[in-house]
């Protein structure tokens, strides 16, 4: 069956063709311009954007720490004012400018669809994790032991325990989530509704999904636009009809940005959302933003996990020594070859692809900037066994052996709670924009250890999948 063209869509060139490649490539080289140059002009020439472009991303963070991390800031500016003025809205008579998406009257009004919790909502902090619920000193202890471990930072360990001793912020009767990409295992929509919240939820019209998030609502209420049959709406073609819905809705408001999709259609759902979440802040100040950071990117990490992977990188084995020699230096390189603070972690899977890698480019940027004048729910969240993942053979591989290189990968259903805990203690205890662009994105971080881990994780991915592709399934 054929789908029809999305009214939002990448611009398309003196061919008529639409290409994500030649727009990422053009979006990373717009954001890098004013404060390297050079580094621009190299991604401009990348003549290999699928294979080429982790070097870029690196840049991307490079770059952002030069004026003690203040050109952060610019590159976060410069890199979503090409995503605004770059992606096109379609239309019979002709293309134009994302915003405006957000101002063409709807063909018609969506309906709303309410599904409405029996239970008590939860006044308690518990943790799933492999198969026991944790609380209290049980919760205590596994916070501790992730830190030791380096699978999260001591201020993400800090944030959980503040909520476990403030039960009166789990009740969530006074907020309402906006979750663009509801149905996603990673997001915080469950959690939000066990604790008493309101969701109004944005997901695609398919029956199977809806079907899963109506037995999430146990306690709060869940919302949900429809136009059908089946409850769902496709932000790439039905923006302004979203956007007209949601702002029907009284009180503040937190636009979630947990959306996925494959290929090139993630980075027009990110600029999608990215479009509504501007429409949504000017027309509610008060409007709160919140994302989830994939743990497989670059960042700028802080001296302790520096220290950490370089006191492990010192004390490998005689084996690991013998592996990367036989290698030809291709395997088993340092993490961090330099004692520097911050220090570059490239995390980037290849595998991915660019398309992703630039859609969480963008959700990072908004952050960014949302931080200076705004209320943000930010957190570099763990490697997660999730279905998409699992779909790579590779990662689904990788991520079997990866314990022998002292990264955890998460159950969706802990990775889910422990970020919908983050998110909790970030609205309800906002903190304002870091003088550096790079420390905020290091802050209540659960990377798995991916920054804390010995070894440069691309040059240790191919060792991790081969034990792993040996485990029994």
């Amino acid at each position: 069956m054929d789908h029809p063209a999305p009214l939002i869509d990448f611009p398309s060139d003196e061919t008529g063709r639409r290409s994500s490649t030649a727009f990422g490539r053009a979006v990373v080289a717009d954001a890098l311009r004013s404060v390297d140059p050079a580094a621009a002009a190299a991604a401009e020439r990348e003549p290999d954007w699928r294979r080429g472009y982790p070097r870029h991303f690196k840049a991307l963070v490079e770059a952002g720490l030069a004026a003690d991390g203040t050109a952060g800031y610019e590159i976060a500016e410069a890199g979503l004012a090409s995503v605004q003025a770059r992606i096109r809205y379609r239309r019979d008579d002709g293309d134009f400018a994302l915003a405006q998406a957000l101002m063409a009257a709807p063909e018609r009004p969506l309906e709303t669809v309410e599904v409405k919790g029996t239970d008590r909502p939860g006044t308690e902090v518990v943790l799933p994790y492999r198969g026991e619920l944790l609380r209290g000193d049980a919760l205590q202890r596994r916070l501790d032991a992730w830190v030791a471990a380096g699978s999260i930072e001591e201020s993400c360990a800090d944030a959980v325990r503040e909520v476990a001793a403030s039960p009166d912020w789990l009740d969530l009767s006074d907020q309402t989530l906006v979750a663009a990409g509801a149905g996603t295992e990673m997001g915080p929509v469950g959690s939000f509704l066990d604790w008493g919240g309101t969701v109004l939820a944005l997901d695609l019209p398919r029956e199977d999904l809806w079907q899963r998030l109506r037995t999430k609502v146990t306690a709060g209420r869940l919302l949900a636009p429809a136009s059908g049959e089946t409850p769902g709406v496709d932000l790439l073609n039905d923006l302004s009809a979203v956007a007209q819905w949601v702002l029907g809705f009284d009180g503040r408001l937190i636009l979630g940005n947990y959306v996925y999709a494959p290929g090139g259609a993630y980075p027009l759902l990110a600029a999608a959302v990215d479009a509504l979440g501007t429409h949504l802040r000017q027309h509610r100040h008060d409007t709160a933003l919140a994302f989830l950071a994939t743990p497989t990117d670059v960042y700028a990490a802080p001296g302790t996990a520096v220290t950490q992977s370089r006191e492990r990188y010192a004390a490998r084995s005689a084996r690991a020594r013998l592996g990367a020699v036989v290698s030809g230096g291709r395997l088993l390189r340092p993490n961090y070859p330099y004692a520097t603070a911050p220090g570059i972690n490239d995390s980037l899977v290849p595998q991915q692809g660019p398309n992703y890698a630039l859609a969480k480019r963008i959700h990072r940027w908004r952050s960014t900037l949302t931080r200076r004048d705004g209320v943000v729910s930010f957190a570099v969240a763990p490697p997660t066994r999730t279905r998409s993942v699992l779909s790579n053979r590779l990662l689904a591989a990788a991520y079997a052996g990866a314990h022998l290189f002292d990264v955890e990968i998460f159950e969706p259903e802990t990775a889910s709670r422990l970020m919908a805990l983050l998110l909790v203690h970030q609205i309800r205890k906002p903190r304002s924009a870091a003088p550096a662009a790079w420390e905020d994105e290091a802050v209540a971080a659960a990377h798995g250890g991916l920054w804390r881990t010995a070894y440069h994780p691309r040059t240790a991915l191919p060792l991790a999948a081969v034990r792993g592709l040996a485990l029994p399934r």
